[in-house]
């Protein structure tokens, strides 16, 4: 499995999950469908970041890792 996010890339991602698990504590958006389909989001979105890969970037050749960069 060859890394395929940056490091900006996953401050992003972390902060995004950061902020909708905000939003979701404090009941600003509710709803019982809307609230497990942005959980699973945030859970992808912080699990990607961890293991510096994301699928979808693989299906459509992307890369946010800078070239010449370790993998």
């Amino acid at each position: 499995m060859k890394k395929n996010i940056g490091v900006l890339d996953k401050v992003l991602r972390v902060g995004i999950a950061i902020f909708i698990a905000i939003l979701l504590y404090f009941k600003i958006i509710e709803g019982q469908l809307v609230t497990y389909i942005l959980s699973l989001l945030s859970g992808i979105l912080i699990v990607t970041s961890l293991i510096d890969f994301c699928p979808l970037y693989l299906v459509f050749n992307i890369s946010s890792k800078r070239k010449g960069a370790e993998n």
